[in-house]
């Protein structure tokens, strides 16, 4: 069994703190960027265009991931205390929410671009998985997102929750979002996927909410929410809504792209 008292300060100049999770966004947005441009963007044009759509990217993630846990995940709060909405250094942000930014942001992107946005989409679905690794690693070290009691092995106590050995769900999402979502797109790239715009994206979207529904089973739900509906978190019905919008986004994504 492991204790975790872990600094989530990575580096500290006099009173200016930079956190692991500040430096979990940078690392994975760096490492997206290079390995899209390198490896699996094959259209000149895309190309060209990629180091501006990276900037709008930033946006949706920061927006729509800040928006998306105060609608979701704490609205009752944020409802009587307008102002915190905007002190993001505090903490409460949400995957769905930044996922949901990232879907406007390269709609409208490719829109004033005149380009196709599942093209976009797909590239960033293939290099998400690293982000999300980086993500979850750094929820561990902040002692946040963790996991229910248990004896097993590789229980961690978390010092800075309580005196309760819990399973290190962070590390779960880190493996199986991170490492073997990606390992299962690349595959797919492999297979010629990406001639066909839109599957990554879909593909994307449904194995994330598997992995993500599942690992919640071993994860503390929200203080503040508990469980919501047949026992399910905020977390796995998002990901069931994310699910159906994948495989609907497969079966008919001819059709959807003639509306963007």
């Amino acid at each position: 069994m492991f204790i975790n008292n872990f600094d989530p300060v990575a580096i500290q100049i006099f009173s200016l703190e930079i956190r692991w999770y500040s430096l979990a966004y940078i690392i994975g947005i760096l490492l997206g960027w290079i390995l899209s441009k390198k490896f699996f963007i094959d259209d000149y044009e895309l190309k060209e265009k990629f180091n501006d759509y990276l900037t709008y990217l930033i946006i949706g993630i920061i927006l729509g991931g800040r928006l998306g846990y105060v609608i979701f995940y704490n609205f009752n709060y944020y409802s009587n205390n307008f102002l915190d909405i905007f002190k993001i250094w505090q903490g409460g942000m949400s995957f769905h929410g930044g996922l949901a930014g990232v879907i406007v942001a390269s709609i409208y992107f490719a829109k004033i671009n005149n380009h196709n946005p599942y093209k976009y989409m797909d590239i960033v679905s293939l290099v998400a998985p690293i982000g999300i690794f980086f993500g979850r690693v750094a929820n561990f070290i902040n002692s946040e997102l963790y996991g229910i009691e248990t004896n097993l092995p590789w229980a961690v106590k978390f010092v800075q929750i309580d005196n309760l050995y819990r399973h290190p769900s962070q590390l779960y999402e880190a493996f199986f979002e991170g490492i073997v979502l990606f390992l299962i797109l690349i595959n797919f790239q492999k297979k010629g996927v990406m001639k066909t715009p839109g599957i990554m994206s879909g593909l994307f979207l449904i194995f994330y909410s598997i992995f993500r529904f599942i690992i919640e089973f071993f994860r503390v739900p929200d203080e503040q929410l508990g469980y919501i509906f047949l026992k399910l978190t905020m977390g796995q019905t998002i990901s069931i809504v994310f699910a159906l919008i994948g495989i609907y986004l497969i079966k008919n994504k001819n059709d959807i792209e003639k509306k963007l």
